[in-house]
């Protein structure tokens, strides 16, 4: 075949045959411009700080101060330099700045860094059994002839991963399962996100220990993820359920008028709703034992962080001495043993459990890195001491805002930095520091400020075109984005109204 001949130089320049998309940027790539952007903005910002409550360590309202500036240019510099080593492991020194390498209170992110590590290990292990997949399939089959209770269950197994685990990037694995079912028993491809995308997503946004959630954020606002348990499970069991009424409408409405569905047909779906279910699927004894163990680990996770001298309340509540008051060290030991506990009851041998183990810990070692950077961000503006300031200009805002006004108000600030950085993790440990801190000045929890940023976290996450796990599986469903924003748009209304009422009611009490 002839090569095309060269161009003359004389020839005017062609036109591209196709313009590069726009692709919205990386978590990574935001936090780096965020980095640069708060190291520039220390330059100019005034140097102040707050006195520090000594029996809690919070800013007392009031108390602000100006303060000469700390950092000499060269200091400066090398804060950028270590921004992401002391974003890890920092320590303060004697002078009161945090680097890597004094002895001193830890305040980097290594603690949370392993632990996020520890619990991809244990997803990672548990998927790798099929105990998961086989028990979902399992119970779709039971069900298989009850469309409507079939849905509902398979949001609530959804929801529950989301709100305990933060499940997102594995639910890609069940489409697969999922479509061939819901198309069998008379839905369309939109039913299968409402059930996968709504389901998980709503747990997530009323995630009561989702550790990529509201445990980075209890930790960057200094409390225990166990802080505003009751009330966040409260949101999932009056939220879910909302969910689930909204897909069943949908569902209800197709089936009974094929025409009235939101998604075009696609090809090969006939064959798909002649397959129906999958073969007959046996749990074994040894994924029935897999699946007792990771609903009893995340179970004991919640009696090992939940302080139940406060959630007791009473005269002798100071009595429950058996409360563990577990944080992140101890959680990451347990997740990392009960994943070999999980390999050695699921079969997988010892290449198959230490091949499993390194790739959980490569599959979430993004998440850990996001977590890193954004609390290096943190680090600069400590040592640069403008954090006091940006506090004291929001502490003027705040200090005479009713506390449901006060609620609100986190939850729709979070909102637009949701959709700046997608990872729930990297904006928590970005947000919380500054955020948390001003629940104080209006007399509000900091727990209410966690629940008000993962709640925003989880709305804007079940729309953003930049979440893989929203447009990848709209590519595994075959649903175009537009199709998918129509039939989701008005839910997420739903849920704004209603969770920023529930965050307002809540904040005022």
């Amino acid at each position: 075949m002839a090569r095309h001949a060269a161009p003359s130089s004389d020839a005017p320049p062609t036109e591209p045959e196709k313009s590069r998309e726009f692709r919205f940027p990386s978590a990574f790539t935001v936090l780096f411009v965020v980095t640069i952007a708060v190291w520039l903005l220390a330059f100019v910002v005034p140097t102040g700080s707050y006195e520090d409550n000594p029996d809690t360590g919070a800013p007392i309202p009031g108390s602000y101060a100006r303060t000469e500036d700390p950092l000499s240019f060269t200091d400066r510099l090398m804060q950028l330099f270590l921004a992401p080593v002391n974003g890890l492991y920092g320590v303060m020194n004697d002078e009161g700045f945090i680097g890597p390498y004094e002895v001193g209170e830890l305040y980097g992110a290594a603690g949370v860094f392993l632990f996020v590590i520890a619990i991809g290990i244990f997803i990672t292990i548990c998927m790798t059994t099929g105990a998961v997949d086989n028990g979902v399939a399992r119970i779709a089959q039971r069900m298989s002839t009850r469309g409507p209770v079939l849905i509902a269950v398979l949001m609530v197994l959804f929801s529950i991963g989301g709100t305990t685990e933060g499940m997102a990037e594995e639910t890609l694995g069940f489409y697969a399962l999922v479509i061939p079912l819901i198309l069998a028993l008379g839905y369309d491809r939109l039913v299968v996100t409402g059930v996968i995308m709504v389901g998980a997503g709503i747990g997530v946004l009323a995630s009561t220990v989702n550790p990529f959630a509201t445990g980075v954020a209890s930790d960057s606002a200094g409390i225990s993820i166990g802080d505003g348990i009751g009330f966040r499970f409260l949101m999932y069991v009056l939220l879910v359920p909302v969910g689930i009424w909204y897909v069943l409408r949908y569902a209800r409405k197709v089936k009974a008028d094929p025409s009235a569905s939101g998604t075009t047909p696609a090809a090969g779906d006939d064959e798909l709703r002649a397959q129906g279910l999958r073969e007959e699927v046996v749990l074994t004894g040894r994924q029935k034992l897999v699946l007792w163990t990771i609903g009893l680990t995340f179970a004991f996770m919640i009696f090992a962080i939940v302080p139940w001298a406060q959630v007791i309340s009473g005269p002798n509540a100071e009595s429950y001495s058996w409360q563990l008051d577990w944080y992140f060290p101890e959680l990451a030991a347990l997740f990392i043993v009960m994943s070999i506990l999980v390999g050695l009851i699921g079969g997988l041998g010892e290449k198959g459990l230490t091949d499993s183990l390194v790739r959980g810990a490569g599959d979430f070692i993004g998440v850990g890195l996001i977590i890193v950077l954004a609390r290096g961000v943190t680090v600069i503006m400590n040592n640069a001491e403008i954090t006091g300031t940006i506090l004291h200009s929001m502490e003027n805002i705040v200090s005479n805002t009713d506390s449901g006004v006060f609620g609100a108000l986190m939850f729709l600030i979070n909102l637009p930095l949701a959709f700046l950085v997608p990872s729930s993790s990297g904006h928590a440990a970005l947000a919380m520091p500054i955020l948390a801190p001003l629940a104080d000045f209006a007399g509000v929890s900091r727990a209410m400020v966690v629940t008000a940023y993962q709640s925003a976290s989880g709305i804007v996450n079940l729309v953003t075109p930049t979440s893989a796990v929203v447009m990848g599986g709209l590519a595994l469903a075959k649903v175009r984005y537009d199709q998918y924003l129509r039939f989701v748009l008005p839910l997420v209304g739903i849920l704004l109204v209603l969770t920023t009422a529930m965050i307002a009611i809540a904040a005022s009490l």
